[in-house]
């Protein structure tokens, strides 16, 4: 069950058209994933398995950190907000998923129709630390 959610988040970032296709940024020694997305769009096992709540309100934030040199899989620490266009900010928890070699950082979010969110993510590793910012605009149905 466990490998089907990155078959799954990998489907959701070719097929949805509600989400964002899954991006990458280098930052230092590392290769950042990132995709963030309806969480309606998890099969419903899935969601449950991973204590996801499926709703057109809430989205799914996941994050793999890979090293640049050999794309091995990194255990981080990481801590992050989301800035509305308003200003107000909201934390962000991060749930750490292994599956084999794969690490995966997931959080949920609250979103509304049409709402414009400025993602900071503070990555750390030992006394390696990076910032992961991107912005993306959330459509409710």
């Amino acid at each position: 069950m466990k490998t089907y959610l990155l078959a799954l988040l990998f489907a959701v970032s070719l097929f949805s058209g509600t989400s964002q296709a899954e991006q990458k940024q280098a930052l230092g020694p590392w290769d950042v994933h990132y995709i963030a997305f309806d969480s309606t769009l998890l099969d419903p096992a899935i969601a449950k398995n991973y204590g996801i709540e499926r709703s057109s309100f809430n989205a799914l934030l996941n994050i793999s950190v890979l090293r640049s040199n050999d794309q091995q899989a990194q255990q981080v620490e990481l801590s992050g907000k989301v800035r509305d266009l308003m200003g107000k900010t909201t934390e962000l928890s991060f749930k750490q998923v292994t599956e084999g070699d794969a690490i995966y950082y997931l959080a949920q979010l609250p979103v509304r129709n049409e709402q414009h969110l400025t993602f900071i993510i503070d990555i750390r590793q030992g006394t390696t630390q990076q910032q992961l910012q991107f912005s993306q605009t959330f459509y409710t149905e």
